[in-house]
């Protein structure tokens, strides 16, 4: 994960104001969530970056996607990340919040992405393999990504554990084609 000081600072900031109202994990997993549907939603992306729209406009979108489902402080801190000119960093912001959070929390963050939803099961075995192979407390936030066709691809920190079928059928097409 790319250092950036004002990331890292939107992240500190975001986690003081979720602190103090009491909601760091609803926030936390709702601002993370929304981080990645952004990501996978070109238009939704668009419109929170297009200086053009309006910041009513921006809003009643949030206000839309987030409803009464979200949680009233991840609302206002989607608001004010995007309010602020940064909804292109809103995905790294999120990913930072969940690093600053589980720092607080004396463990780790992954981000595991896997083709399919996982059961409670399985993202406990992977968060204990994760934390036995790393040696610390592993907190796990699940990215559904159908690209991984098959197993999963965690990110720690910098590093990445690639288990996905994609990246085997890449190995063994390089493979192949040496012979």
């Amino acid at each position: 994960m790319r250092k950036d000081p004002l990331v890292r600072g939107y992240a500190e900031a975001l986690y003081a104001i979720a602190e103090a109202e009491g909601a760091v994990r609803e926030v936390e997993d709702e601002l993370f969530a929304f981080a990645k549907a952004v990501e996978q939603h070109p238009e939704l992306r668009e419109a929170l970056t297009d200086a053009a729209l309006p910041a009513e406009r921006k809003r009643a979108v949030i206000a839309d996607l987030l409803g009464e489902r979200a949680h009233s402080v991840t609302r206002r801190l989607v608001e004010l990340v995007v309010e602020g000119g940064r909804a292109k960093e809103l995905g790294r912001i999120a990913d930072q919040l969940a690093v600053v959070a589980a720092e607080r929390r004396r463990s780790q963050f992954a981000e595991v992405r896997t083709a399919v939803a996982l059961s409670d099961a399985q993202r406990k075995r992977i968060v204990e393999a994760l934390s036995k192979a790393t040696g610390r407390p592993i907190e796990v936030k699940v990215v559904v990504d159908p690209s991984v066709m098959g197993g999963i691809v965690a990110r720690i920190g910098d590093e990445v554990i690639d288990g996905s079928l994609a990246s085997r059928l890449r190995a063994a097409r390089e493979q192949l084609g040496s012979m």
